[in-house]
């Protein structure tokens, strides 16, 4: 004698009102971090996960003259513009997400937000391919290269989209190649 077990015909699970995950995404104002963002944000949505977005204050984020009488300040406000642009991107998203920016080295407070969070992974952009890309590692080091060599959580790392030539300095993926000139007739 068999025994017919019943298939369920359709099995849903009710979405949980709290997240359950939490992404850590690391964020610096331009258009490959951007992408990160919107991809973190869509993967959030898809995980039913609460997004952290660290931005790690580097340098950069001041004006170039430490001298000028309005340095603290300007640097201050580059801060506020960084969180407004972040909040701006997920305001609409229906995440719950939240900000936190810090002093360090970017991969270290990474890797210490996704502990303290204990987060699934950790989303970054990076600077892609290309001559121009590889120089500038020289100067500012890979948070991507460091994370996935130092890490034990999953890193994403997230493309720039192709033909974004301001993402990928000195790279031509996505872009036609260029047109080769031929002599033409005499």
């Amino acid at each position: 004698m068999s025994e017919t077990l019943e298939r369920p015909t359709n099995a849903t699970a009710e979405p949980s009102r709290t997240p359950t995950a939490t992404l850590v995404v690391g964020h610096r104002h331009g258009s490959s971090d951007d992408r990160a963002l919107t991809v973190a944000a869509d993967l959030g949505r898809r995980l039913d996960a609460r997004l952290h977005v660290v931005h790690v204050v580097v340098l950069a984020d001041y004006p170039v003259d430490p001298d000028a009488a309005d340095w603290d300040e300007r640097g201050e406000q580059t801060l506020a513009e960084e969180r407004h642009h972040v909040e701006a991107a997920l305001v609409r998203t229906g995440l719950r997400w939240s900000y936190e920016s810090c002093k360090g080295a970017p991969a270290t407070a990474l890797a210490h937000a996704a502990v303290e969070r204990d987060a699934l992974l950790i989303v970054v952009g990076t600077r892609g391919a290309g001559l121009r890309a590889t120089l500038s590692r020289f100067a500012r080091p890979s948070v991507s290269h460091a994370l996935v060599e130092r890490q034990d959580r999953p890193v994403l790392v997230v493309p720039p989209l192709r033909g974004d030539r301001r993402a990928r300095p000195g790279s031509t993926h996505g872009n036609p190649r260029p047109q080769r000139r031929t002599p033409g007739p005499p």
